[in-house]
């Protein structure tokens, strides 16, 4: 299971789970373009189908996809800070939230064999239903990536 908490301010989302491989797995996951559509979604509820990104400080990303409805949606920004394999930082702008400019940072840390990653998704600015939303999501992220890195399960494969 990931931990998953909203600030009481409902400004900051806080995620962490244990991933049993290293960090530098775990960052290319997170980071390759051919991976990240294989991985980051489930059938019936929504999937990226491309993924664009220039992994560097000031660095343009962007994820499309199609959710369960058969809507096309995008997510991207720019990477703030890249430290591989051990920091991520980047902007976030959802196509269904145009309006709210967000700041996702990735932490991953060496323990036990394998990575503890840590997310704090903040910018909410008290937007309690985009804040319980995006938390909902990362949930399932993170869960998603952890099956991915360590099983090899993709959105086609996942039960």
């Amino acid at each position: 299971m990931a931990s998953i908490a909203i600030s009481p301010d409902q400004d900051t989302i806080h995620g962490e789970i244990f991933i049993a491989a290293p960090p530098a797995r775990v960052f290319e996951a997170l980071t390759d373009p051919r991976q990240m559509p294989l991985w980051w979604g489930q059938r019936e509820m929504y999937r990226v189908t491309k993924f664009e990104a220039d992994v560097r400080p000031n660095g343009k990303w962007k994820s499309e996809g199609i959710n369960a409805k058969g809507e096309t949606f995008e997510v991207g920004g720019e990477y703030l800070e890249v430290d591989p394999p051990r920091l991520l930082v980047q902007t976030w702008v959802a196509s269904w939230t145009s309006t709210l400019a967000t700041k996702v940072r990735w932490e991953l840390r060496s323990h036990s064999g394998g990575t503890v990653v840590r997310i704090t998704h903040s910018g909410f600015a008290g937007n309690i239903a985009a804040a319980k939303d995006h938390s909902q999501g990362w949930q399932r992220v993170l869960l998603w990536a952890r099956a991915y890195v360590e099983k090899g399960e993709t959105i086609d494969t996942r039960q």
